[in-house]
């Protein structure tokens, strides 16, 4: 019997890096009476120019009054699935004063911020020596009850006045703020080295063979523009082996250092440098390298006994997404074809992948939504009940797997055992029992083998979810009625109606079709104006909706003109968000500044935050406002918003943030879609399956 492995352990870390320049978001500044503490939109204003490790540090600059009262808040950024951590004992910040020694009454006082918004006890720093950086290291339980077996229970930090106030002017710069395990910072042996830099137009990227001594803490990079003078360039977790250097300017030669940090920020030697240029690119040369960094968030960022696709990065490192994954793998044919991965590479990830698959846990022949990669049981991420088969989840995967069928297609030992491996996992879907009643008139979502269908949810469209009645039709050995499309999918009875209704707060399309005009577009088929940008995606990243066609519309152009009302609303704007306009658009699902959300073009669910996997796995509908988009967010926000898998989840420029993580749902439709444009690759291999061309004409029929 497999055991799941330990998941990876985080230090639990409260700041490190500002995603945005100006202020901190996760932050919050407050003062009264005579004491001030300068801010931005009551936020603590970030330096570029002063910091522990690069690229920032806080700076609190504040003047304490005996009348008043100031406070700064850094508050943690939750990731999604960043919930293990190591176990810890010390509290860890490094501050530092320009231009004077500060004693204890000129530096803040500090307290830790549980999740009920208490305090803890509060410390004070006793002496800052000038213009040097500082290593702060306070034992936990100084602090009071801190619960040291979850950390996550400790939101924040704040920093405060004393009790004793000088009524001077005091600038203090904090940097790399984190809860430190109790274990010695050992010297690290292991030489740093760089395996390669390459130069695109604004960035160059460079990488590392992968890291397996536990006591690299960080990997420092440093650049120089004149292979002489090396600058601190930026910061890597350890377990990334790549970093993406957005220099903003094309045209020039740059070399390369890197170092090993331990936990007590000692450095190792340096590596040996590397040179590499940025130079101007064509649009299909920016194409290629979107695709390509894309693609490494499943070659580069797997999980490494199944060979799956996390969720997302940073995030847990052993659990695995069941439709991410089938999207990587489609990512994964196109980085084969496109020479990103020699085929003998892909064809041995593919083995890898699917022996892991017909070992994992299933029901009925479906997968659940997550996984744990080491052991292939199922991982109830989302809650208890989330226990069981995920019908959807499964569906996007079989999208990719049958795609690979069509791709692997030699006359090979290797490549036939890979079609039959995917026929034996597609013939053992059984769509027909997740209609749950006999004559039932709908699909099912969920079903758990303790609780049944206690989600009971009924797959109804206008949603991502069409693949899932076609492949259900398609289905060798377990389909379903084609009829199934117009009575469940397509449904235009009340349960249908009332969904539609319920989750669009309109009844703007709530009968399945819709017919209204929205900025000068008809739309066909769609709840409220169409909705987020993925539910033009998820379904035809391998089905090509120039071929599907029901009574309704046809979903190219209907998925077009939803691409259009997409555009069209950022480029009016009503709501007046930073950013909005021909060259920044894409409402769709991804990172929140607080949650994961589903924005789309209507008024309440506009959040002001743009997702590039929006526009840019949109050029199949919209090329020339998807185009304008891409080289909009690489060359005007890059320097916060490209990383080493491409473009970062998602940023709010009113909110002034940016997400820290990349999403394994998010990248690969880049990657598919930008393919689909150029060659139709995925769509022609997936289209010349013979039982998908059965399964569209028995909806044809209909």
């Amino acid at each position: 019997m497999l055991l799941k492995a330990q998941e990876y352990e985080h230090s639990y870390s409260i700041f490190t890096n500002s995603s945005m320049p100006e202020d901190h978001f996760f932050s919050h500044t407050s003062y009264t009476g005579g004491s001030t503490i300068e801010s931005n939109n009551g936020k603590i204003p970030v330096s570029e120019t002063f910091f522990h490790t690069p690229d920032n540090a806080l700076e609190l600059r504040y003047r304490s009054h005996a009348d008043g009262k100031w406070d700064a808040t850094v508050y943690r950024s939750g990731k999604r699935g960043m919930d293990h951590f190591e176990k810890p004992a010390f509290l860890s910040l490094w501050v530092f004063s320009l231009s004077e020694t500060m004693t204890e009454n000129d530096l803040p006082l500090i307290r830790l911020m549980s999740e009920d918004s208490s305090l803890s006890s509060g410390l004070s720093i006793v002496t800052l020596n000038a213009n040097e950086w500082q290593r702060m290291l306070i034992p936990l339980d100084l602090f009071g009850n801190i619960d040291r077996d979850h950390p996550e229970n400790t939101i924040g930090i704040v920093f405060s006045q004393q009790v004793n106030a000088d009524a001077e002017l005091h600038t203090l710069y904090v940097d790399d703020i984190e809860f430190m395990a109790e274990k010695p910072a050992h010297s690290i042996i292991l030489k740093p080295e760089i395996k390669d830099a390459k130069g695109y137009a604004m960035h160059v990227d460079i990488n590392w063979p992968q890291i397996t001594d536990p006591n690299v803490h960080l990997v420092k990079i440093y650049r120089s523009c004149d292979g002489s003078i090396y600058q601190p360039a930026g910061i890597q977790q350890p377990f990334i082996n790549r970093f993406a250097d957005f220099t903003g300017e094309t045209g020039k030669n740059y070399s390369y250092l890197i170092t090993f940090l331990n936990s007590s920020y000692e450095e190792s030697e340096f590596s040996e440098p590397v040179s590499a240029s940025t130079r101007v690119m064509s649009n299909d040369e920016l194409l290629t390298m979107v695709q390509e960094t894309s693609f490494r968030y499943y070659w580069e960022g797997s999980e490494a006994t199944s060979g799956m696709a996390r969720e997302n990065i940073p995030g847990r490192h052993n659990m695995v997404a069941t439709g991410a994954s089938g999207f990587g793998i489609m990512a994964l044919i196109v980085g084969t074809e496109r020479g990103f991965i020699s085929r003998e590479e892909s064809v041995e990830r593919f083995l890898k992948i699917l022996r892991f698959l017909e070992g994992a846990q299933k029901f009925h022949g479906a997968f659940p939504h997550f996984m744990d990669g080491p052991s292939g049981k199922v991982e109830p991420f989302f809650g208890l009940r989330d226990n069981g088969a995920d019908l959807v989840e499964t569906s996007f995967l079989m999208e990719g797997i049958l795609a690979a069928r069509q791709y692997f297609s030699r006359d090979d030992e290797q490549e036939r055992l890979i079609r039959q491996k995917i026929t034996g996992i597609w013939e053992g879907v059984e769509y027909d029992w997740f209609r749950r009643y006999r004559d039932g008139d709908y699909l099912f979502w969920h079903w758990s083998p303790d609780q049944g269908w206690i989600i009971d949810h009924r797959l109804i469209g206008w949603n991502e979810t069409m693949v899932v009645y076609l492949l259900a039709i398609a289905s060798p050995t377990h389909p379903v009625p084609a009829s199934m499309y117009y009575t469940g999918w397509a449904s235009q009875g009340h349960i249908a109606q009332t969904y539609r209704s319920r989750w669009g707060q309109s009844t703007d399309g709530d009968m399945y079709t819709n017919g209204n005009t929205y900025y000068g577009i008809t739309l066909d088929v769609g709840v409220n104006n169409g909705g987020p940008l993925f539910f033009t995606h998820y379904s035809y990243l391998a089905y090509d909706p120039h071929f599907i066609t029901d009574r309704y519309t046809n979903y190219f152009v209907n998925n077009q003109n939803i691409a259009k009302i997409n555009y069209r609303y950022c480029l009016n704007n009503p709501k007046g968000f930073k950013g909005y306009g021909e060259d920044g658009w894409g409402l769709t699902a991804s990172d929140g500044p607080f949650d994961y959300s589903a924005d789309e073009p209507v008024i309440r669910q506009d959040h002001g935050k743009l997702t590039p996997t929006g526009a840019i796995s949109s050029f199949p509908y919209t090329p020339e406002e998807s185009m304008k988009a891409l080289k909009n967010y690489y060359f005007n926000y890059g320097h916060f918003l490209w990383g080493e898998y491409g473009f970062r989840d998602a940023f709010s420029l009113t909110a002034n943030w940016c997400s820290e993580i990349y999403m394994g749902l998010n990248q690969a439709p880049m990657t598919v879609m930008i393919e689909n444009y150029r060659t139709g690759l995925i769509w022609k291999l997936f289209m010349q399956d013979p039982e998908i061309q059965e399964g569209l004409r028995k909806l044809e029929a209909e």
